[in-house]
């Protein structure tokens, strides 16, 4: 990526000294603490529109949505480990009635620990080794078959920030899903947004049209890229054949070149491991269970765990963390957000 592309893939926050999404942090303030405490495939989403801050000044914030009375927490507080507690029991005094969606263990057993609210996993993160990553093993033939598949083909992919093509196919891709023409936001962070600073694009093309991409938002630590998410990635139905696969072996190649450690591929929703820890819910966990089994007309689940599995990664396990032992309301405040219903 040239430095013409960077400045234009960035936006200039050190001016901006206006409290943004009704905390104390200023804009720039609030990407600071993302950039220095963010290591977790959510903590760029939570710089997506419309979100709400609960801040501590000096040690960091909680992103949430509130819908129906419910505050929807979204990922792992941004802060120090150390500050962690000290912001959940803030903010779980100021809304007791709360869900935290998308954390990661540790965080989920702390939240548990200090409230006794369930913590039931949600499904699982997969990350990827960047440092030992290759293509070779009998686990990733279906990997290599879409990458041999696509350059037999003439297929082409570049890293790009100019072209604006990937609107009409995004447009033609929701038409596709099970959500029929609706872009699932909020767990997702929203294909356009006003910052965009450190995302990557890369596009997919045969014959000069554009056939699928996939943009990369930044994952941070110490101020410093630490890896990547694929949080939105589109393809044509006219070139189904594993073109997301094609696509993401070309940016690992990348980001590897670059000296980048890790690739947070995200959320495998419903992946559940067995047997449940005893901190789960037993009837969120019985529905959760009945869901992946018979639920995936409504949401294709399995279909993202497998492709997913396929990168052969370390994964980790992803929890829901909320008060109720059937947090009906709670879900149905995160789905509304998400744009499922």
């Amino acid at each position: 990526m040239n430095k013409l592309d960077i400045a234009q893939n960035s936006l200039d926050v050190s001016l901006d000294r206006v409290p943004h999404g009704g905390g104390t942090f200023t804009f720039s303030e609030r990407v600071e603490f993302m950039k220095r405490y963010g290591r977790h495939s959510m903590a760029y989403s939570v710089m997506q529109p419309n979100m709400r801050y609960f801040d501590i000044e000096g040690k960091g914030y909680i992103a949430f949505r509130k819908q129906w009375g419910t505050a929807v927490c979204l990922g792992n507080p941004v802060c120090a480990k150390a500050d962690r507690a000290e912001l959940i029991d803030a903010f779980v005094a100021k809304h007791p009635d709360c869900v935290f969606i998308q954390v990661t263990p540790d965080v989920a057993q702390l939240i548990h620990e200090r409230t006794g609210f369930y913590a039931t996993q949600f499904g699982k993160e997969t990350i990827i080794d960047l440092k030992t990553w290759s293509l070779s093993g009998k686990k990733k033939q279906v990997i290599r078959t879409a990458v041999n598949h696509a350059e037999k083909e003439g297929v082409e992919i570049k890293e790009r920030y100019g072209d604006t093509s990937y609107r009409q196919l995004s447009e033609h891709w929701l038409q596709t899903r099970k959500c029929k023409g609706r872009e699932i936001v909020f767990l997702i962070r929203p294909m356009e947004m006003d910052f965009t600073e450190g995302t990557r694009r890369f596009f997919a093309y045969k014959d000069g049209k554009m056939i699928g991409f996939i943009f990369f938002d930044p994952v941070y630590e110490n101020g410093q890229v630490v890896g990547y998410v694929p949080n939105i990635s589109r393809a044509s139905e006219e070139f189904p054949a594993g073109i997301f696969y094609s696509i993401m072996s070309y940016a690992f190649e990348q980001f590897k070149a670059e000296g980048i450690p890790f690739v947070f591929l995200g959320l495998s929703p419903l992946a559940l491991d067995y047997p449940p820890l005893a901190m789960e819910s037993k009837f969120l966990r019985w529905m959760l269970e009945k869901t992946a089994k018979y639920g995936n007309f409504l949401y294709n689940f399995k279909g993202i765990d497998f492709t997913k599995s396929r990168f052969r990664g370390e994964e980790e396990a992803t929890y829901a963390v909320h008060k109720k032992a059937l947090p009906s309301k709670a879900f149905l405040a995160m789905f509304r957000l998400c744009n499922v219903i």
